[in-house]
């Protein structure tokens, strides 16, 4: 899961895990690890959501009960935040999420499923 994680492949950690920003390589160059067979396709997204909301809502609570700024400053500042580390977050995640099929062995089917 860490090597995923870091954008590695999971199984031997020496090659990139991505061709782009969450496109997985079909096949690891060095290991020939099946990357492109792991399902994880809802996984990632699910899990950076908590993810943000859990790193993002407790300063929103502290704000609100300590300075109360207008609800306009909070769209302003809480929105772009929420963005960047969703779109941070995404890959990191997605690639553990990888490791950790690999490491479960669960595979995607040869009818897609």
């Amino acid at each position: 899961m860490f090597r995923g994680a870091k954008g590695r492949c999971p199984s031997c950690g020496e090659t990139k895990l991505f061709s782009s920003y969450l496109r997985v390589v079909p096949v690891c160059a060095v290991c020939s690890a099946p990357l492109g067979t792991y399902p994880s396709d809802d996984a990632p997204p699910y899990i950076t959501m908590v993810i943000v909301l859990h790193l993002i809502i407790p300063i929103i609570v502290v704000l609100e009960e300590t300075v109360q700024p207008p609800f306009w400053l909070d769209g302003i500042i809480f929105l772009p935040l929420a963005a960047i580390l969703t779109l941070l977050l995404l890959p990191v995640v997605k690639g553990a999420t990888i490791g950790l099929l690999l490491r479960l062995q669960v595979q995607r089917g040869q009818d897609g499923h």
